[in-house]
């Protein structure tokens, strides 16, 4: 075969990794919104109730698509720590939380329910006696720092 018509046969093959390469950039969307970005990380704050003033450290994770948050609460007096998970919902401010926290995975502890914005959040978090929601606190957390 002529080196020509060589060339010619092995063209579409050449081309085909810059063809897909160009594909794959366009193709390309973040894992991560740009809202994400802007409230996940870390808040610290404190709430205040009946027992008195309790300093708290949140670290949130929002998953804006599938309407979902994770976060890990830190009572920075007792220094114990509850995972949480629950429902994110997109508000025209930023969004609303609501979160059950547990302690070693299995034991309700606490709720959330606040107001999300890029910097704060505000609200209500409930300490769980009984299996009930009882002894509120309001919250209010500022960011410290953003997530990864």
């Amino acid at each position: 075969m002529p080196a020509d018509k060589l060339l010619y046969s092995l063209l579409p093959v050449l081309a085909l990794p810059a063809l897909l390469g160009s594909c794959a950039i366009g193709a390309y969307f973040s894992p991560v919104t740009a809202f994400e970005r802007s409230v996940n990380g870390m808040y610290e704050g404190e709430g205040n109730g009946i027992t008195g003033r309790v300093p708290y450290r949140l670290t949130l994770t929002v998953q804006e698509q599938a309407q979902r948050a994770n976060a890990v609460l830190v009572n920075l007096e007792s220094r114990k720590t509850y995972t949480g998970s629950g429902k994110f919902t997109r508000t025209t401010t930023g969004g609303q939380l609501d979160l059950n926290f547990f302690e070693d995975g299995n034991k309700f502890r606490a709720a959330i329910h606040a107001d999300l914005t890029p910097e704060t959040i505000s609200g209500q978090l409930r300490t769980v006696l009984l299996g009930r929601e009882l002894l509120p606190y309001n919250i209010t957390f500022k960011k410290v720092s953003s997530g990864p």
